[in-house]
């Protein structure tokens, strides 16, 4: 394992992705889907202020970091017309069942289980960008998850405890950046349809 202090250049990897996807937002290359980029600000947070109160510590600002950009991301989104993106009936029904997850969360008041919920809500948040990253990569910005991926891979390495509460927003993370990432810069989805 390396030094926990390297969890700051995880952070500044996941801002500087985010300020990469909030520039392309701003430009209007890229059109971040409102209903995923708002519920990744909130639920990340909601995971951070469990991970704070189970012990985590350093780590920990790595999940903050993965909420603050989307919120950003979210409100600049308004700003330019040209980064808009349709929200469909899909986008919604996931939004609503992550919501769920939220409101799971807030009935349980458990740390652990907020960091779950926070997790499927995430998860089931970003599912319309997954599809959106496989049928229109070129409305994406491919470095926000690519930093974001290599981020969550030094946060695991400074980890010295492995406990649910530690290890589980950064594997999340990692993985739901490891599909989303390669479906963005390689166009796979173009590839295979």
């Amino acid at each position: 394992m390396i030094d926990e202090r390297f969890i700051f250049v995880a952070v500044a990897l996941n801002l500087s992705g985010g300020l990469s996807y909030l520039i392309a937002t701003l430009k209007g290359e890229a059109k971040p889907n409102k209903v995923s980029w708002f519920l990744w600000g909130v639920a990340p947070m909601i995971a951070f202020v469990a991970q704070i109160k189970q012990g985590v510590g350093l780590p920990s600002l790595m999940t903050f970091a993965v909420g603050f950009s989307p919120i950003i991301i979210f409100f600049a989104s308004f700003l330019n017309k040209k980064a808009a993106w349709k929200i469909t009936n899909f986008d919604l029904i996931c939004g609503a069942l992550s919501l769920v997850g939220l409101i799971l969360w807030a009935y349980t008041r458990v740390g652990n289980l907020a960091i779950l919920f926070s997790i499927l809500s995430d998860g089931l948040a970003g599912i319309p960008t997954i599809v959106k990253a496989y049928k229109a990569p070129e409305t994406e910005n491919y470095q926000a998850y690519f930093f974001a991926w290599i981020a969550a891979i030094v946060t695991l390495l400074t980890l010295k405890e492995w406990d649910f509460a530690h290890y589980s927003f950064a594997i999340y993370i990692f993985l739901f950046n490891l599909i989303t990432f390669p479906l963005i810069k390689f166009k796979l989805g173009k590839r295979f349809h």
